[in-house]
């Protein structure tokens, strides 16, 4: 036997169900450990995958074996009578190439609907690695074979995994790691191709349903990819795919030789919703470079039973969120003024989040596993996106070395020196990042990493929009009329009107107004859920209301001070008539004239 073997089966795909064995050799040893991940790269939460494991068997050539688990995430196959060779003492590894062997089934419940997790129903199916593959610890360096019987009616799977022995639905992973990293999706879906550098690439839609335009997405993927290997100078695999579930679902993680995308089938249909895909398309492809091989040194190797802590996801992910609309821009695919809107809307994010005065970038890096994917009610108050401020941190770094170069150097050539020199099995810390930028720029920037990576100074934008000769729209005044400001967010829970947010910067919050706390009446006449704007409108700013409501079914009365609510300062514009200087950085930061 070649390392590790897999069997995949689907006898009623209609109840989310995937039959899994796996066959390992046993080395001549007593015992067999398997293992399975409990998070999956690209997505820093643990997840508890085994939670939908069911029936783990074992069975030698010779019949059952006792198997019983012994971790959350791990199951011990005893092997009584082993009759292959003695292993060796001085190794704890099993060989991969030994004939005897053990073979472990199992089930695993599929259905949650999401980039990083297993769907099985009757139509297609949707299998990452993390969720599906139990492996033995020992043999992860080994190959990883996956043998697929598809449901009835499925025709195609499509991965980046590489196909073995020349049979339809069988490959072959290097290693439990290229393994993981290759989502499957089975079923009958569209499947588009191009090519650039000579290398295929696959847009893979599942569920058009006859709306989703895939005929007009293939062409725009390919101008993102062409723009992205224009920058970085090369395309670094063979082939590459775009699994884009269209499911009503959202959502994006990337691989090293695909990405799993979700969206609506009526996606294509409106300018907003379709140049948003685009930009996931874009943020998911620029991870080819950035994260799946030039990553923080602390995500290698990888360890897929404990959280891997590192201040650096900024970089992997808010450097990548800054490049995925400007290479929409440069694509032609997004405005100069669609481009400058959605840089604006970032900003606005970083500066409307009362979070930014509590967490720090590198701090919110490090938190990912606790804060970013378990947001809660305060979470607005007490953290920050290191999507979000990365790329607005991004813009501020790309402006300063184009400023500080005349031009001649941009965040471009420093990721690009980082690849040549981080990439591979090395792996970057967050001094070298640092260390590459200042070489860039000539100078320390020892202080712009204590205020704006390591600390919760508030931004700078001033140097940046100078370099670009941008300026923030002047802030209109609120229209007479506009409703006053309670600085809550509620939702409609049954007919009743319940506070689902409390920003720390709003008048609600100095009155002592809670997260569910329901609002009864306003100065004594009830408020219907769905009529709280038309009842603020009834009031002015510094108007002083009293409000009834309800928490934990007791009635209370409090009284508040209405505010307006915070204009939006943070909308870019090009200034009216621009330097010689600043049309020359704006046009090659834009890559276009105008």
């Amino acid at each position: 036997m070649n390392g590790v073997r897999y069997t995949l089966r689907f006898p009623e795909p209609h109840t989310h169900y995937v039959d899994v064995s796996v066959t390992v050799p046993t080395g001549g040893r007593t015992e067999i450990e398997l293992m399975m991940p409990v998070w999956t790269p690209g997505s820093y939460l643990v997840r508890e995958f085994s939670r939908h494991v069911e029936n783990v068997a074992a069975m030698a050539a010779d019949g059952p074996l006792p198997v019983g688990k012994t971790r959350k995430n791990r199951w011990v196959v005893e092997i009584p009578n082993p009759k292959s060779q003695t292993p060796n003492p001085t190794s704890q590894k099993p060989n991969p190439d030994d004939t005897e062997t053990v073979t472990v089934t199992y089930r695993v419940y599929g259905r949650e609907m999401s980039v990083r997790t297993n769907w099985i129903e009757r139509d297609f199916a949707l299998l990452n690695g993390a969720p599906t593959f139990m492996t033995v610890p020992e043999l992860m360096s080994a190959p990883h074979q996956v043998l697929i019987e598809p449901a009835c009616g499925w025709m195609q799977s499509r991965t980046a995994l590489p196909s073995a022995s020349g049979r339809s639905h069988h490959y072959v992973a290097s290693s439990y790691d290229q393994l993981v990293d290759s989502p499957i999706l089975l079923g009958n879906p569209s499947v588009y191709e191009f090519a650039l550098d000579g290398k295929p690439h696959y847009l893979v839609n599942e569920g058009e349903a006859g709306v989703f335009d895939g005929a007009r997405a293939v062409r725009d993927v390919e101008r993102i990819v062409a723009e992205h290997r224009r920058m970085w100078g090369f395309l670094p695999y063979d082939r590459y795919f775009f699994l884009n579930v269209i499911t009503e679902a959202g959502g994006g993680l990337e691989h090293a030789e695909s990405t799993v995308l979700m969206t609506s089938r009526w996606t294509t249909r409106t300018r907003k919703a379709y140049l948003a895909w685009l930009g996931l398309v874009s943020h998911e492809f620029f991870h080819v470079w950035n994260v799946k091989r030039l990553r923080p040194a602390e995500l290698g190797p990888f360890d897929y039973e404990r959280e891997v802590h590192t201040r650096s996801l900024w970089v992997a992910e808010g450097i990548t969120e800054y490049y995925a609309d400007l290479a929409l821009h440069r694509a032609g695919l997004m405005t100069r003024d669609e481009y400058l809107e959605a840089l604006s809307s970032k900003i606005e994010g970083v500066q409307t989040t009362p979070g930014r005065e509590v967490q720090s970038l590198s701090l919110a890096s490090f938190d990912a596993w606790i804060k970013l994917y378990r947001p809660d009610e305060n979470s607005i108050n007490t953290s920050m996106s290191y999507y979000t401020k990365g790329a607005v941190v991004a813009f501020l770094l790309d402006a300063r070395i184009r400023s500080s170069t005349n031009g001649s150097l941009s965040l471009d050539d420093v990721m690009r020196g980082a690849y040549d020199q981080y990439s591979a099995e090395r792996g970057f810390t967050s001094d070298q990042i640092q260390q590459a930028v200042e070489r860039a720029v000539g100078t320390s920037l020892a202080e712009f990493w204590r205020d704006v990576v390591d600390g919760t100074t508030e931004l700078d934008y001033s140097a940046a929009l100078d370099t670009f000769g941008l300026r923030f729209k002047t802030a209109a005044p609120p229209p007479e009329g506009i409703r006053p400001w309670l600085g809550v967010g509620t939702r409609n829970d049954g007919g009743r009107l319940v506070v689902s947010q409390v920003r720390r910067d709003g008048p609600a919050h100095v009155a002592g107004l809670n997260v569910e706390d329901e609002i009864v009446a306003i100065d004594g006449f009830r408020v219907r859920a769905d009529r709280l704007d038309e009842r603020l409108q009834q009031y002015r700013s510094g108007d002083i209301v009293t409000i009834v409501l309800a928490r934990r079914e007791r009635l209370l009365t409090i009284e508040l001070t209405l505010a307006t609510e915070p204009p939006r300062e943070w909308r870019l514009e090009v200034l009216p008539t621009l330097s010689s200087s600043q049309a020359d950085h704006l046009a090659s930061w834009l890559k276009q004239d105008s």
